[in-house]
């Protein structure tokens, strides 16, 4: 009987354990910065999602692209309808894994260098990525941050010829999202 009490005791804590390894969030902020020699653009979107497990590493995020928001109205306009076409494709995504998630102690505050690699969908497109990153550990939440950049052809967005000089062709992308752990 002690045997049969220690094995469903052993149970729940694996079970509460593995909860605790999931982690999420409904306000990723992804940002923007395209720097062209006579133009400046940049947006923020403030309500990205995303889910860690931080046993596998595996993870994935999504933003709606309408959610974008640009400090002049028509860039907004211009972004949504002739660019992005975000009626057409209305999210980004980004689905893979932590590839040296042995290197983050998910249970002792600190700062870990990481790398995402997985796919990244955009306009439709689905490609390859890997990403530099930073996981910041602090009591039961995780600060992530990542920086990268996104070449607009590799994703079939036109950027037509008259305006060409005021869009970069790569941007910067920015993440900061602070994950929590996920309850069930």
């Amino acid at each position: 009987m002690r045997g049969v009490y220690l094995i469903a005791i052993a149970i729940c804590w694996l079970v509460s354990a593995a909860s605790a390894q999931k982690f999420m969030t409904r306000d990723a902020r992804v940002s923007f910065l395209s720097e062209a020699p006579l133009e400046k653009i940049e947006a923020i979107n403030k309500s990205g999602s995303a889910v860690l497990d931080a046993q596998s590493g595996r993870m994935e995020w999504k933003v709606l692209i309408k959610n974008f928001i640009f400090e002049k109205k028509l860039m907004q306009e211009h972004f949504n309808e002739n660019y992005m076409e975000s009626h057409k494709y209305p999210n980004a995504t980004f689905k893979g894994e932590i590839v040296n998630v042995q290197n983050v102690q998910w249970k002792k505050d600190g700062s870990y260098d990481v790398r995402a690699k997985g796919k990244m969908t955009i306009h439709g497109v689905e490609r390859d990525i890997e990403v530099p990153g930073k996981i910041v550990v602090v009591g039961d939440k995780l600060n992530i941050s990542s920086e990268f950049k996104v070449a607009c052809a590799d994703y079939n967005i036109t950027i037509p010829a008259v305006v060409r000089d005021n869009i970069a062709k790569e941007v910067m992308v920015r993440v900061e999202a602070t994950l929590v752990p996920l309850n069930r």
